[in-house]
C-alpha cells in the first residue's frame, strides 16, 4: 500500500532530487517487502479481531512515541484515544484495509503515514493494534 501511495503521488512539481528520493524509496520498498501474511483465520480466536496478531515491540513503540503519540494521547484535531475502545470499535468495523489505507494515505487531520516516514505496513499494523486494544 505504501508503494502505491508513493506512486500514485504526482511528481510533476518536485525537484530532481525528491525525485531520486521517491524512486529510491520505491526500489526499496520493493526489494524488501514480502507477501502480505495470511490473515483471514477462521471462527472466533484472536484471528479474527482487527490487528490482534499483530504485536508492537520496542522499535515500533519507539516510532509510535515519535509519530502517533503526538495525537493519539491526546485526541489531537480528532484523533482515536489510545485505548479507548468504543471509538476504536466505530473505527476497526471499517475494516482493516480501510483502516491501513487512511493511515498511509492520510486522512482529515492526519498526514500520510502519520508523520512516520520510517514505519512499514507491520509497523502500523502493530501501533493500530495497540491503540484500539485488540494485540494485548
Amino acid at each position: 500500500m505504501i508503494k502505491s501511495y508513493v506512486m500514485n503521488t504526482s511528481l510533476q512539481n518536485r525537484t530532481p532530487s525528491a525525485i531520486v528520493t521517491a524512486t529510491l524509496l520505491i526500489m526499496l520498498i520493493s526489494a524488501c517487502s514480502n507477501a502480505a501474511p495470511d490473515r483471514s483465520g477462521g471462527g472466533t480466536n484472536a484471528s479474527t479481531v482487527a490487528f490482534a496478531n499483530d504485536m508492537a515491540d520496542e522499535s515500533v513503540m519507539s516510532k509510535w512515541a515519535r509519530s502517533c503519540a503526538l495525537c493519539h494521547i491526546s485526541g489531537e484535531a480528532g484523533a482515536p484515544i489510545v485505548g479507548d475502545t468504543a471509538d476504536w470499535q466505530r473505527r476497526l468495523a471499517q475494516g482493516e484495509q480501510s483502516i491501513l489505507r487512511r493511515v498511509i494515505e492520510g486522512y482529515n487531520s492526519m498526514p500520510p503515514l502519520g508523520y512516520c516516514m520510517a514505519c512499514e505496513e507491520d509497523d502500523f499494523r502493530a501501533m493500530i493494534g495497540y491503540m484500539a486494544r485488540t494485540n494485548q
